[in-house]
């Protein structure tokens, strides 16, 4: 949902774990849409910073979900920094601002309040047929926070901590939850 809901504003390209590329139809849908896939090793962290800046310098918004898993939705998690390294290097972190995002989800009324999220072993088909499948939806509210100049953090992990603090403050700002 998430996915819907933030494409629907903006023009972005989504950044993805390599797994999600041999989906079906999720996989394809990506690959049309320009999905940058990225391997969760620190091995490749070095070619994927490269591709990253490529894709940034061209004018392409990249948009990633910092806390490397999905969620009950009902908090906020940890951001990881990794994939901010690549805008704090020297071409980059002169250039360009972060612009952090909440989305938060009201679930229709008499349900689990996490229904719309999904984590752990859920499967997804089953889960998208569920939320589909209702007659009465809940809403989403997507807040764009103030974007973040890079050149304004020491560090990759300082620009992270700033865009989960943010993330964090329109979640509860919105939900009453962390």
């Amino acid at each position: 949902m998430d996915i819907l809901s933030l494409n629907a504003a903006k023009r972005i390209y989504f950044v993805s774990k390599s797994e999600v590329a041999q989906w079906p139809g999720i996989g394809w849908l990506a690959r049309a849409t320009g999905t940058v896939f990225i391997e969760r090793n620190r091995s490749h962290a070095r070619s994927q910073t490269a591709l990253f800046q490529q894709r940034l310098l061209a004018g392409h918004k990249l948009l990633f979900f910092p806390e490397g898993t999905s969620t009950d939705g009902q908090r906020v998690l940890g951001f990881k920094s990794t994939l901010f390294e690549a805008f704090v290097t020297p071409d980059l972190r002169d250039k360009i601002c972060v612009q952090p995002v909440s989305v938060i989800y009201a679930n229709p009324a008499g349900t689990d309040a996490r229904f719309y999220g999904w984590w752990g072993d859920m499967d997804l088909g089953p889960h998208l047929l569920q939320m589909l499948a209702r007659r009465q939806h809940g809403s989403v509210t997507v807040q764009y926070h103030a974007p973040l100049k890079v050149s304004d953090f020491d560090n990759r992990k300082a620009l992270a901590l700033a865009c989960e603090q943010a993330v964090r403050a329109g979640h509860q700002a919105v939900s009453g939850q962390g």
